[in-house]
């Protein structure tokens, strides 16, 4: 039986120093590196006379030496040159510091290269192709894969790993999917499946063998979360709260009334409050919509009917924010709120602690301070969690272990279509607040060049002068913290010294301790910043109502609820705010997205573009939902390999809840291997 969960580094041709750029990449098994999936392929596979071929094609040639290579030097570099024929035409090849490859040409004899092919003035050139003698295969004549790399590892190394990897595995693996599952769904078998995802022949092949491990994803999800679903709604056990403390009596008392959504989504909180089922609601609601609210009415209930209610925020800003907003309106009936934030004094720590346990304090707002094993509630009956996708599944419940079945709310202002919502959330349910309240001004958007700037610099300085404040957001730098954190501070020491000497900048990145990042978002609110650049660390809730102006630099390489999170930071006050988006590239992707951002300011309408526009893999970050990452499953793209998926897992788990029958023992292996580490199954 062949030992998948063996390390990597057993693996032929590894090695220490391989061993470490395979880790990068999240492979530390055999396992692992047979399901590191290809990104894209290229088709080496079938070969064109030059006379076919186009400008700028990446194409592959069977063709002659002409004679003997040729080689100069420019400096410290090596240029290599070597003239090939075939029946239509010839090609001038150029390598680059390639001087071993000098006798590797033999006159009279062909070759198989493949590159990019110019054609300048009639003549064909082709820079630093890969190649192959005619009767090999190794780098050409097929479809070769192409892997999501990590520096210092070639595509070539990378692939000759793998292919030793399934050398090991070949016709060895256990099956992981029933027999009548494969049967129903016309699906590959395991081994076909994973030689032919790394290697197809053809790219019939790859579609096939892609729909298989896309359709095992998926199921398996879906699976887990009706299991969950299930352990919920067989749970009877939950509490009653009092059909007599009525919302309405908040609801009245408001300085500002409720839109019709919200108290739509109260309606439907206060059902569930009363049943005897424990809650798990989702509530969703575009940045601005008023969930706080919704969430204090809540916890009023809550208060009222005898139990106590846990807020908790993702960071400590937003945690304090949240007291004073509960403060605000709570206070006058009596409920005691209080803020547990690591940053607060070990004495008044114990004292909370203490008037926790013994019933003083209603609502306690924190971080998640709150999950601390000595934090003990009296009688906690309502957990709210802030920014859900912070969260996970895994830390909603650690939080609900501290009562017996609480309800509990988990609160989102990512918008995701509701169609996903409903497959992705599919062990809560999902109340939408979506309208904004009427007082809102549309955050007007533009998206400009880089050209731009200095226009862009100017709108800023006029803002500021009229007493405003502004965010400016630095560039992501794929998988790159250092080279982020670089363009941060680069950025920072540019506007403090040059462009904006003439005013308080100041910048905020992820890798600075909570207590200085909460220090200097407390000085932008309280005015003392006028400009902050920062990285997306700001995207989560803090409320600054006299920031008016975002600018986003290199807007390009944010997903758009992204970029919608982020423009939520500004138009929180009664002044006329602006969004600007300053991007590069000319590729039609790149304009569409800039527009969807200029033409609409609805989070819904956004999300389902962002997905439609570049698929589901940046989507949803790891920790999006508390569910694995998918390897292979893109949400947009494999819409309908879900739907179809949806129907089967809604089938097999009405025939068999528990998945405990004989046809059913490796479904149950699946969910457990994937989700046992992060939910309760």
């Amino acid at each position: 039986m062949v030992d998948l969960n063996k390390d990597v580094k057993y693996v032929k041709t590894v090695g220490p120093n391989r061993v470490k750029l395979l880790n990068k990449l999240k492979i530390y098994t055999l396992k692992d590196l047979i399901t590191y999936y290809p990104r894209d392929y290229e088709d080496r596979s079938k070969p064109k006379n030059l006379y076919e071929c186009t400008d700028g094609e990446e194409v592959l040639i069977e063709a002659m030496a002409a004679g003997k290579m040729s080689e100069m030097h420019k400096g410290k570099m090596t240029i290599s040159k070597l003239t090939v024929k075939d029946q239509t035409g010839t090609c001038y090849i150029t390598w680059f510091n390639q001087g071993y490859l000098r006798d590797k040409f033999q006159p009279g004899r062909m070759y198989r290269f493949f590159g990019k092919i110019s054609i300048k003035g009639g003549r064909f050139e082709m820079n630093s192709p890969v190649y192959d003698e005619i009767d090999q295969s190794k780098n050409t004549g097929k479809i070769i894969p192409i892997y999501p790399l990590t520096y210092e590892l070639k595509q070539s190394t990378l692939r000759r790993i793998i292919e030793n990897g399934l050398a090991e595995v070949k016709g060895q693996l256990p099956e992981t999917l029933p027999e009548y599952i494969l049967r129903e769904n016309n699906l590959w078998d395991i081994n076909h499946t994973i030689e032919r995802i790394h290697f197809p022949i053809e790219f019939s092949d790859f579609n096939k063998a892609r729909e298989r491990l896309v359709f095992e994803e998926l199921l398996t999800m879906q699976l887990a979360l009706l299991k969950l679903k299930n352990n919920y709604e067989n749970d009877k056990n939950g509490i009653q709260f009092s059909k007599d403390v009525h919302m309405s009596d908040v609801i009245n008392k408001l300085p500002f009334k409720l839109t019709k959504a919200q108290l739509r989504v109260l309606e439907e909180i206060d059902r569930d409050m009363e049943s005897n089922k424990p809650m798990n609601r989702l509530l969703q609601g575009d940045v601005g919509s008023g969930k706080t609210v919704v969430a204090m009415i809540a916890a009023y209930k809550a208060v009222k009917s005898g139990y106590q209610a846990a807020i908790m925020a993702p960071t400590a800003i937003l945690a304090s924010q949240h007291l004073e907003s509960f403060q605000g309106i709570l206070n006058e009936f009596g409920i005691r709120c209080e803020l547990l934030i690591s940053s607060i004094t070990k004495k008044k720590k114990t004292e909370i602690l203490e008037k926790l346990q013994n019933g003083e304090i209603d609502i306690l707002i924190g971080t998640h301070a709150i999950l601390e094993e000595n934090v003990v509630f009296k009688n906690l009956g309502l957990v709210i969690t802030d920014e859900q996708h912070r969260f996970g599944v895994k830390q909603r419940s650690t939080i609900a272990s501290k009562a017996q079945n609480p309800d509990v709310i988990a609160m989102s202002a990512t918008p995701i279509p509701r169609t996903l919502a409903l497959i992705l959330y599919g062990d809560l349910d999902i109340s939408i607040i979506d309208e904004l309240p009427p007082n809102r001004k549309k955050i007007e958007t533009f998206a400009v060049r880089k050209s731009m700037e200095e226009r862009v610099n100017a709108f800023i300085r006029k803002q500021i002068d009229e007493g405003r404040q502004a965010y400016i957001v630095c560039p992501l730098v794929e998988e790159n913290e250092e080279m982020e954190l670089k363009s941060v501070i680069e950025l920072a020491e540019k506007y403090q010294k040059e462009t904006f000497s003439n005013y308080k900048v100041a910048y905020l990145h992820g890798k600075m301790k909570a207590k200085e990042k909460d220090e200097i978002m407390q000085r932008f609110k309280d005015g003392e910043i006028q400009i902050l650049i920062a990285t997306t660390v700001i995207e989560v809730g803090v409320n600054v109502p006299n920031a008016s102006i975002m600018v986003v630099e290199n807007a390009e390489r944010f997903g758009l609820a992204q970029l919608h999170q982020l423009r939520g930071r500004v138009g929180r006050g009664e002044w006329q705010s602006y969004c600007i988006l300053k991007y590069e590239g000319n590729g039609e992707t790149v304009r569409q997205r800039m527009k969807v951002m200029c033409d609409t300011n609805d989070g819904f309408i956004i999300s389902e573009k962002d997905l439609e526009l570049r698929g589901s893999g940046d989507f949803f970050g790891t920790e999006q939902h508390g569910l694995p990452e998918f390897k292979i499953a893109n949400l947009f793209e494999d819409i309908g390999i879900l739907k179809k998926v949806q129907a089967i897992a809604v089938k097999i788990m009405e025939d068999d809840p528990l998945l405990e029958k004989e046809k059913n023992i490796k479904l149950n292996e699946l969910v457990k291997e994937k989700f046992s580490s992060r939910i309760e199954i």
